[in-house]
């Protein structure tokens, strides 16, 4: 039996799906039913979950806009996707199986010496993108949306906006509700964009990462204004193995 029992992966070619380790990223789409079933630190497997209609087509816009070739966000699939695997113990062998793929080419992806494409980056996409669903998650998402300080949670992969406090919130000339579930790349400033091509220098990638620390210059949007501040990042992991980012203000002085 496969150790990477549970998450769905379609084989090239073919219309059936292969299961690894409790997440559905079934292809092609839409109309998936994305199944979570959530590892203990026991390593034994928890009841199922499903997304909300509303996420799955929201998964959909990020996999057809979000990714595309040479852009930062692009750049980081491979080491995200080799993160994701080292910290869920995934060997490279068994996920290329799953994939259809050889495994030099899982290397090449992880290693940023190529980036997938076509159906491989769909799949990869789906496995590494965030979904705040289990009990713990949502209250981690009520503490962010319930705190004081200026502070917002994403995905790490894709920056799909998933909790924000209202102090944070006060600088967006959107409504929260028009912005939550949205990737909040698009409204990245030049500060940001710096950072986030910086990441895997800095560790982010590694198993054990730091907090980030870098400034951003003010930039100004129709849905929302980044204000100049010195931004502190915290990578978090997610009860499914995917993970979530934690950006804060840092009371440090502006760079």
């Amino acid at each position: 039996m496969s150790k990477l029992r549970g998450l769905l992966l379609p084989k090239k070619g073919s219309s059936s799906a292969q299961s690894i380790k409790g997440m559905d990223i079934s292809l092609p789409i839409p109309r998936i039913r994305l199944a979570t079933q959530y590892p203990s630190q026991t390593g034994s497997l928890g009841v199922p979950d499903a997304i909300s209609e509303a996420a799955e087509k929201s998964d959909i816009w990020y996999c057809s806009a979000m990714f595309n070739h040479g852009s930062a966000l692009s750049r980081n699939l491979g080491p995200s996707l080799r993160r994701w695997r080292v910290l869920n113990r995934v060997k490279q062998q068994a996920l290329a199986d799953e994939l259809g793929v050889s495994q030099s080419k899982v290397s090449r992806w992880e290693s940023g010496t190529s980036e997938p494409d076509g159906l491989d980056r769909a799949s990869i996409e789906r496995l590494l993108l965030a979904r705040p669903d289990s009990a713990a998650d949502r209250a981690l998402a009520e503490l962010v949306s319930s705190n004081s300080a200026p502070v917002h949670l994403v995905c790490d992969l894709s920056h799909r906006l998933l909790a924000v406090s209202p102090a944070r919130a006060q600088d967006w000339h959107a409504g929260v509700n028009e912005l939550m579930d949205r990737p909040l790349w698009p409204y990245a400033s030049e500060g940001i964009q710096t950072a986030e091509q910086s990441l895997g220098a800095k560790g982010w990638f590694e198993p054990h990462a730091p907090d980030i620390l870098f400034s951003t210059e003010r930039a100004d949007f129709p849905e929302m204004t980044i204000p100049e501040s010195r931004i502190r990042i915290t990578r978090l992991a997610l009860s499914d193995g995917r993970f979530a980012r934690l950006v804060r203000d840092d009371p440090g002085r502006l760079a």
